[in-house]
């Protein structure tokens, strides 16, 4: 048994929601409250831990991460650069020491912070003239490719654009080098692809950065692959960390045929919703919307999946309880996505689809949610279906937001909006899109600035920030009941698991901009301490401190 002492604890519990003392038994919460009750009633029992006043608040969870993708670009060349010609040398020193035949691989490049726009294939082929190269976007929804690739992957003048996805070109039909949405799949599926043994790797190392980042729980977005290795990592007992478990729409009848359901699984590792994609991203200007682009008449973006074909496949997902989780970014992608959301909450009402779920029914999620039409703002709330937004993606998307949607902007990244309205939030990164810190999450939604203050000391569109116990809700509570877990995390209370993290600074008493440099000292997981900065170990004296 550990009791902690001398803290501050921000428990997020409305029932006591500031308190002293903690007692862990095992890997839960036995007792919370003043530390002389604590004292009085267990100070016998087990080790006690003085915190010297420091600040302890839940585990915050991660609601929209892809693990092994964010693993693996750990190993990528770091592509998120101010220039072309930036990027282009750090490809440069890669190609240093990759052997010639060799792929090299990149991450993070964006088009809109560049001034040269889109790069060419020409570009990467003069400083990797014998390496075949693949850069994804930062959306992920592009890749920055050169003529070695094209040459493996068979592209050339007249290779036709797949459905749902398009080839940047020449006037003469030339592909530059610049893949948009299913056409990366034409290169990334020559790519020699990482075993689930690489991938366990990866992330057993990728878990080590989250634990510091203080994250505790993520809800995972990737494929099959990473589900394997997860499972290896499970099995070995090395996954500390707590995984919902994303299963994509193409492997919906695999899921049905084993009998997955949403929830199934343990505290470590369990099934979420079915994952689809209705539109493409805000960046390669592919997100389906309802009206054209700005100064792109003939460009209203890729809809991959409208109301009707969405409910037909929805209804196999929710009939073999698998709620579903739909990636939608435009208004039009949201507006057709919630409108297969109605459809399906009265299929289920007028069925026994939740006639046995104790949790009552699916919790559907919209994934990201970026700007919507007015008239479907309510519709989340009315729909219970849950808004699962990432609120670094406005500070970092507010230029290319203002560029290409206009005054439709001030309908996007709409949180306080959705939350008067009633809807539930549930917040995450996108990593590798962003960076998965939560801390600069929390700042986004509190301040709507970056991290130099731009646009402007009010924020970007400032009616829609968030308060700090809004905003730790959806890292917190929003995202526990995303995953059908809040009896058991999201807070600090008795019964409830002990994930918590222990910070440098109080982050209820500290100005807003400086919320963003927060730093975590502490991590617990399940009763253990997964992660403790040098500067605590003389406090808490225990045999499970993590290697430094």
């Amino acid at each position: 048994m550990r009791i902690i002492l001398n803290a501050r604890i921000h428990t997020l519990d409305s029932k006591l929601p500031v308190a002293s003392a903690i007692v862990i038994d095992k890997d839960r919460i036995r007792d919370i409250g003043d530390q002389e009750n604590i004292k009085a009633n267990y100070g016998h029992l087990g080790d006690q831990f003085d915190l010297e006043g420091r600040t302890i608040i839940p585990g915050l969870t991660d609601a929209h991460i892809h693990l092994e993708q964010y693993a693996l670009a750990q190993q990528k060349v770091d592509c998120e650069t101010t220039s072309i010609g930036e990027c282009l040398d750090k490809v440069a020193a890669k190609v240093q020491f990759t052997t010639a035949g060799e792929w090299i691989l990149g991450h993070g490049w964006n088009q809109n912070d560049w001034p040269e726009g889109f790069g060419h294939a020409k570009d990467l082929d003069a400083i990797a003239p014998q390496n075949p190269v693949y850069l994804t976007a930062k959306s992920l929804h592009a890749a920055w490719v050169n003529s070695a690739a094209m040459r493996l992957a068979n592209i050339s003048q007249g290779t036709a654009d797949p459905e749902g996805g398009h080839m940047q070109r020449e006037d003469d039909g030339t592909p530059t080098g610049i893949l948009f949405e299913t056409a990366m799949s034409l290169v990334a599926g020559i790519i020699p692809e990482p075993s689930p043994n690489q991938v366990a790797l990866a992330i057993k190392d990728a878990q080590t950065k989250l634990w510091e980042l203080g994250i505790t729980g993520v809800h995972d977005f990737d494929r099959r692959r990473c589900f394997a290795a997860l499972q290896r990592l499970h099995q070995a007992g090395e996954l500390k960390l707590r995984v919902i478990k994303s299963i994509p729409l193409e492997s919906l009848n695999h899921a049905i045929a084993l009998g997955l359901r949403t929830g199934f699984g343990d505290d470590f590792l369990r099934i979420g919703s079915i994952k689809a994609f209705s539109d493409g991203a805000l960046g390669p200007r592919t997100a389906a919307m309802l009206q054209p682009y700005e100064s792109e008449a003939d460009n209203r973006g890729i809809l991959m999946l409208d109301s009707e074909t969405l409910f037909e496949q929805g209804r196999s997902a929710v009939e073999n309880g698998l709620s579903l989780a739909v990636h939608a970014i435009g208004d039009h992608a949201n507006h057709e996505v919630l409108k297969a959301y109605s459809q399906l909450r009265e299929h289920e009402q007028k069925s026994s689809v939740n006639s046995t779920r104790r949790e009552g029914p699916l919790r559907h999620r919209l994934e990201h949610v970026q700007i919507l039409h007015p008239d479907d703002i309510p519709s989340l709330a009315s729909l219970d279906v849950i808004a699962s937004m990432q609120p670094i993606h406005a500070t970092s998307d507010y230029e290319a937001a203002d560029r290409y949607w206009g005054n439709r902007a001030r309908y996007a990244y709409a949180w306080r909006t959705l939350l008067d309205q009633g809807s539930r939030l549930a917040f995450g990164s996108d990593a590798p899109v962003e960076s998965p810190n939560p801390f600069w999450g929390l700042h986004a939604a509190v301040t709507r600035r970056r991290a130099d203050g731009s646009p402007g000391s009010n924020g970007w569109y400032p009616e829609q920030k968030l308060t700090l116990s809004a905003a730790l809700q959806g890292f917190t509570s929003g995202a526990a009941y995303a995953a059908g877990m809040e009896d058991r995390l999201g807070k600090l209370s008795p019964g409830y698991l002990a994930d918590l993290i222990i910070l440098d600074k109080n982050i209820f008493e500290c100005e807003p901009d400086d919320i963003r440099s927060i730093h975590p000292l502490g991590t617990m997981i399940a009763g253990s301490w997964v992660y403790i900065k040098p500067e605590l170990g003389d406090l808490i004296s225990s045999d499970e401190h993590p290697p430094l």
